[in-house]
């Protein structure tokens, strides 16, 4: 399996595309923001998109999904719980001052523990409210195990429970008794900044202690 990521957008969303290095079928996580710079590295490549996958719905991990829909026909994911910030897109956009065209549709709820290929891979779903009610990591486990958090998790920190429909106590029971339980040895790519490993966090992350 081959990682390439892209810092996109003025939020500097880090979007992830996973691909198949036998088959060239591939998924990406948070399409955010940029999408001529995504689809961009998606020819170059000559990568077959078969998913959007997406974390969570706030604006900066969402905003080039419909472009990226419109030119790969890849399915959308999205947990259900987040639907009500998908579809007010707009409203988000304008309180930041962004305008932004309606989203697509969502095509599949994500589930927990939901399973999604691509080629001979596979990436796993784990529902961890708490940034949003329906945000999401991904985890693989290939050579190595890797776990893409999106807002949740970060560097000696955690996504931040002040916007819509956050919960403090539910995000700190995400991280604990969801991503704690991972190896230590799991890398974290995180939606912004930069990457850590599960056993770094359970240590030394002021906010939630494992």
């Amino acid at each position: 399996m081959k990682i390439d990521s892209l810092v996109v957008g003025s939020f500097e969303c880090n979007c992830f595309i996973l691909s198949d290095e036998k088959t060239n079928e591939a998924i990406i996580i948070d399409p955010g923001d940029e999408p001529n710079e995504i689809l961009s590295l998606v020819h170059a490549k000559g990568l077959k998109v078969l998913g959007l996958l997406h974390t969570h719905a706030h604006l900066d991990h969402m905003m080039a999904t419909k472009q990226i829909k419109l030119d790969t026909l890849a399915t959308t994911y999205l947990h259900k719980e987040d639907l009500y910030l998908w579809t007010n897109l707009k409203m988000q956009a304008d309180m930041f001052g962004f305008k932004v065209e309606e989203p697509p549709g969502v095509d599949k709820y994500l589930l927990d523990e939901m399973e999604i290929k691509f080629g001979d891979q596979k990436i796993k779903t784990i529902f961890t409210p708490g940034h949003t009610p329906g945000s999401c990591c991904f985890h693989v486990e290939s050579d190595e195990s890797i776990l893409f958090s999106g807002d949740t998790l970060f560097k000696k920190s955690i996504g931040r429970t002040d916007l819509w429909g956050g919960d403090s106590g539910k995000i700190s029971k995400s991280i604990k008794n969801r991503l704690y339980t991972l190896a230590d040895e799991t890398i974290v790519l995180c939606g912004h900044g930069s990457e850590t490993l599960i056993g770094q966090e359970k240590r030394h992350n002021p906010f939630v202690k494992g």
